[in-house]
Order: structure tokens, then sequence, then C-alpha cells
């Protein structure tokens, strides 16, 4: 999820009315046609995206208000010289200042990737290919394939080794594999681009022509081997346990065991194998391509994953490309900003420790954790209540759901970073550092069980997540501030954003992929074969409904991609309804400001959504998102909603209207 508290403008906040922001609201559009263009219609109109940014909205609002604080946080470390050795606050200074030595950064140029570049230019055998391999995956960069830690989907408790399909330098597999104009337009720019890169390291227009099309080809062959996301959903498509042995059968061309060496794992034991089909293709793909073009490849890998922290030349290709071309952004992020992220990105919970004592009470956190709760409790209202369940498969839900675990504003136990060294003049070494301390927990954990105390995003992020491993719904502290959660807004506004946002990740756990997951976060089946046929039917409503909205040229939403935001959105805001309605102020029934607390209900979760999207950025995320557009998730699962209906006397005939036969119900 995304929000904030300054418009695009960055002026003061916005009027409200105890929270609810009617300055957003289209008086000439009738809600029973367009919801959205009635609730934020006025908004959209009056706030243009930024340069920098391909989407600009709610969530962009208030992780800006965390960028300031973040700044000052950056900024007082890197100019603490004396903060002691090795604590978080010299670490944080000293890369900050690194990231920000653009003197430094200027002068290297191109020969800040010279040792390493030299490295893969040393390569002369299949042996020091692998070594290759697995020296760049130690730093983050997935050449190929993917390596990781992860836990056993089959035995939660444990932790196993994982492999996954990658290798590629556009956002998705079907870049390189659609036929339609923007595939085929992105296709032809790709090879441009990383011809620019190859002649920034020197090579000649002929050279880098010819590099170009040995990355094309060699990422053609991954391509056509991966998985496409809407199949990755299933998690037991995904879920392959092997022997090392069984990994050698699967591909035999590739030398695992000195892979494995090289990467500092010396007795592999069982691994996950997520796409079988994709490393059984390796050992074709492998033979297929000379060693120096396998060269080649990685050279294209590593500049590229690196160009953002080179000097300019690099940087300003980097953007053209990713940002510009694919995104449609006007400008980049300020460099302050851009180094920020990096550091949120490498070691960033230790950042989070600096920005919770500055912006995230124990008051806040007791205050999120009881409405938390509410919502769990209104969840195993709805799921007793469900008329096309059996009570057999309720038992089970409902004993999914009492085994949530449940994370508030930041960790209890924070990731320790006291063997990640950190320097002040070099951001490149930095940053290959940290992605080396990461990898080398990586592989501390395999075989080991478990640390349920984990969080997978940092606590200044705007966002929120439901881990199906661990059955957890975890809520940063960054996102627990107004508008989504405000002390001083009425319940109908808190229901709406917040409240909405909570079921949302309360029922990832039973959408159509968090309900393959039992209670201890394994893949097992228990739901009756007749159940899960009734939700399948249900499932299907909603993959239809969104498969029919077409957002921008013809591109439709893919419903079977995004059906489990879709069906988090519809059954988060069932599930806060059911909340909202045990309140006070949704009994007594009082309008403000000529709104029934019902209708705020629903302006709030429409208010969430409100965004701008650029053109680029939305036939990007269509391709490759599972969420749906801003948009779509207002109309999408309100239209579903017969509160909704009611609420703003939504008639059949009106386009916000969807007859009962192919209204969605699940949760």
């Amino acid at each position: 999820m995304s929000a904030g508290t300054l418009n695009a403008k960055g002026d003061s906040k916005p009027s409200r009315s105890k929270g609810l922001d009617l300055t957003t609201i289209d008086k000439k559009t009738s809600p029973a046609k367009d919801f959205y263009q009635y609730a934020v219609g006025e908004w959209v109109k009056n706030n243009p995206i930024p340069d920098a940014y391909g989407r600009w909205g709610s969530f962009e609002e208030l992780a800006e208000g965390n960028f300031k604080i973040l700044k000052k946080i950056l900024e007082a470390s890197a100019g603490d010289t004396k903060a002691p050795q090795g604590s978080l606050r010299r670490k944080i200074g000293d890369f900050y200042s690194a990231g920000m030595d653009t003197a430094k950064i200027e002068k290297e140029g191109a020969l800040a990737l010279e040792p390493y570049l030299k490295e893969i230019d040393a390569v002369s055998d299949a042996k020091s290919l692998y070594e290759e391999i697995a020296r760049l995956h130690s730093y983050g960069i997935p050449v190929m394939f993917n390596f990781y830690a992860g836990a056993d989907a089959k035995n939660s408790s444990m932790v196993i080794a994982q492999l996954e399909q990658s290798g590629l330098g556009l956002p998705d597999r079907d870049y390189y594999l659609k036929d339609d104009s923007r595939s085929r337009e992105i296709r032809a720019k790709y090879p441009e681009h990383v011809m620019k890169m190859f002649a920034l390291l020197g090579y000649s227009r002929e050279d880098a022509k010819k590099a170009a099309e040995v990355v094309m080809s060699i990422e053609m062959g991954l391509a056509k081997a991966s998985m496409d996301l809407v199949e990755m959903r299933d998690p037991n498509k995904t879920y392959n346990k092997v022997s090392f042995s069984g990994l050698v059968d699967m591909s035999p061309e590739v030398n695992w065991g000195l892979y494995f060496k090289s990467l500092g794992w010396e007795k592999p034991g069982d691994m996950n194998v997520a796409q079988p089909e994709f490393f059984k293709s390796l050992s074709a793909i492998l033979k297929g391509h000379s060693l120096d073009e396998w060269k080649t490849y990685l050279k294209w890998h590593f500049v590229n994953s690196t160009a953002g922290y080179l000097s300019t030349g690099f940087v300003e290709e980097n953007f053209d490309f990713n940002g510009r071309f694919l995104n449609g952004l006007k400008a980049m992020q300020p460099r302050w900003k851009r180094v920020l992220f990096t550091i949120d990105d490498m070691f960033g919970e230790a950042l989070g420790q600096l920005y919770v004592r500055e912006a995230f009470s124990a008051r806040a956190k007791e205050r999120a954790t009881k409405i938390v709760h509410s919502l769990l409790d209104a969840m195993g209202e709805r799921i007793k209540n469900v008329d096309w369940m059996s009570n057999e498969t309720k038992e089970q839900a409902l004993k999914k759901l009492s085994a949530f675990n449940v994370k508030i504003g930041y960790p209890d136990k924070w990731k320790d970073y006291s063997k990640l060294e950190v320097i002040r003049n070099s951001y490149l070494k930095n940053v290959l550092s940290a992605s080396s301390f990461e990898m080398q927990r990586q592989l501390d954990k395999i075989g080991k069980p478990v640390d349920r105390t984990e969080w997978e995003m940092t606590p200044q992020t705007v966002n929120a997540y439901y881990n199906p491993l661990m059955n957890e719904i975890v809520f940063p502290a960054a996102i627990l501030q107004p508008p989504f959660y405000d002390v001083n807004a009425d319940d109908a506004v808190n229901y709406g954003a917040m409240g909405a946002v909570i079921g949302h990740e309360i029922t990832h756990g039973f959408d159509d992929e968090g309900r393959q997951y039992d209670a201890q976060g394994n893949i097992k089946e228990w739901w009756t074969k007749d159940d899960a046929a009734k939700f399948d039917l249900r499932a299907k409503l909603i993959v239809e409904q969104f498969n029919g909205y077409s957002p921008v040229d013809s591109m439709n939403i893919n419903g079977a991609l995004t059906q489990g935001e879709n069906i988090a959105d519809l059954g988060g805001l069932n599930v806060a309804f059911t909340a909202f309605k045990k309140t006070a102020e949704f009994k007594d029934g009082k309008s403000i400001s000529g709104f029934t607390p019902t209708q705020r209900f629903f302006l709030s979760w429409a208010q969430v959504w409100k965004n701008g999207i650029r053109k680029e950025t939305l036939m990007n995320r269509i391709k490759t998102d599972p969420h749906s557009p801003g948009e779509y998730r207002v109309i999408g699962p309100l239209s579903n909603m017969p509160e909704f209906l009611e609420a703003f006397q939504v008639k059949p005939g009106d386009p916000m209207y969807r007859p009962d036969k192919i209204r969605v119900k699940i949760w």
C-alpha cells in the first residue's frame, strides 16, 4: 500500500473536515456514475504529477513527509564525525556522506567499475565463470538465476535455499515475448540503451552494438524459459523441493557444486526450485553461447545494477531508459533522496531505529494494535456468517485467523549490522559491501529455524503486508499516520481508510493465493473440495470484472494477475465496515458536513486511492503489478457492496451498479 500530508505542490495541508478532505469532491459528477471521479476528481484536476514521479497520490504525499524526517536524520548523522566507529549513526552518516560526494564520484567516472570488470574479463573457463556468477550473486545481482534463503513452504518453521528464475534486464519476461505495440517499442529501445551503457565503458559503436545483440539473445532465451506472473501466483507450482543431486539432474550442464562452493555454501542440502522448467532450460542456454558472450552478459548486468551509484553519464542514461522511457518521468529525484532510497534498501532497519525515535510513539503503537484486533474480530464474524462455506472449512479458517501474528510499527528485535563495513570515501564500495553483507546473512539462515521476529519492510515504509509463510500481518510505523489513521478524525474516516487497509491485509490470508496456506504458514489443502470449488467460482467473477476494465490504450487490467489484491480490497472493505457498524458513531447515524457515517466511510476509502499516473507508468504497471490502478480499486470493490449502493442511491442501470447475479460476494 502507499500516502501523505502535503499536496503535490508542497503547500500547506489541505482543508479537512475531521479527517475527510471535502475539497477533493467533484460535485458535478454523480456518485452513481463514477464514484472515483465524484470522490477525488477535484484533487486529481488540481494536483499535477511532480516531474520526478510516475504516480502521485495519498501514498506519495505521506512518503514525502517521511522523507523530510529521514533527510534530517541523514544529514545530522553525516555531520556527526565524532560518532563512535561501528555505531549505526556513524555507518549511516558515512554511507550518506559517500553517496553525496559527487565530486569524487564524477572524478572516478567509469574507473570505479574497472576492478570489477577486470575480474569478469579474467574469466577463462567454465570454473571461473561459475565463480564469477557466484560473486555477482553475492553483490545481489541475479545473473542467469536468483539464489536466496527462505522458509520451506511445506515446513515453514525451517529455512532452506531457494532458486528462482531471473537474469533479465527488462521488468518482466512478457516484454521480450508479447507482440503488442508497447512491448515491440520497448524491445527496440532496450538494445539502444545497452549500447549506450557499453559506450560509456569505452566500447566503440560497433563493439557496443555487438554487445547489445549478445545481451538481447541471452535474455530472450531466459525469458522464453520463464514462468509468467499469473502462473507464479499458484504456490503449488512454485514449490518443488529437490536434493542437490536432483538439481544436478535438472540442469546437468551447470556446475552447481562449484557455484555453491564459490558462494560459500559448502554443503548443499535440500532446496526449493521455484520454476523447474526454467532450470531445465539452463543447460541448453548455457551451451548456446560462448564464454565471451557470457562475459559480455555479466558485464552488462554489473553496470546495469550499479549505474545509479556512478558518475553522471551512467546515472542519466539509466534514468533516460528506466525512468523517462519506461515510466514517463520528466525528472530525476534529487540526489539526497536517491541516496536515501539506497540506504533504505541496503540497510533500512539501521535507519529505521533512528526514525521511530523521531516519528512513532508507544501510544501510537498501542492505538493501532487495538484497531487491528477489532478488525480481526470482524473477520472472524464474517467467516462465521458466510453462507457458502461448510462448518468444516469455517472451523479451519477460524483456526488460521486466530493464529495470525500481528506486527505494528517496528521490530521487537532489530537486525544486527555490526559486521557491515561502511567507509566514507566510496559510494559504490558501500553498496556492494551492504549487498554482500545481506547475502551472507541469507546464507547463514539456511538449515536453521525461521526467525519469526524478522520484518520484510522497514518502519519508514509507507506500506503494509501479509506474509502467508509466517501467517502474519505487518503495519510499519510510516503508514500509521494521517490520512490513513488520524486520532482526531471520526470513526468513519479511520475505518474507511486504515481500517480497510488492515482488513485488506487480513483478507490476503484468504485470497486465491493466501488461502492455500494453513495456520502455520504451510502449503496445505484445508478446504473441502466443494468449498474450494465455491471459492473458485466467486474468484472467477472478480477476475472477469477486472478483465473488463481498460485504463489505457485498449490495455485491459489482467484480472487473473490482480485477483488477490482485488479480493483483498473487497474483503478489507467488508471487514472494516463490519467493525465500523459496532461504533457509537455509526449507530448514532449523525451526518457531518452533509454526509452520513456510511457515506463518509466510502469517501474515505476513495481518498486513500486518489492519484494521478503517467501513461507510461500505467502501461508498465498493468503488465507487471498485481495491484489494479487506484481508480479501479475504488469503483471495482464498491460496485459489489450493497451498503455502498444504498448509501449513494445507486440504481439498476447506473454505471456503478452491478446486478446481483454478477456481484462478487466472497468474504
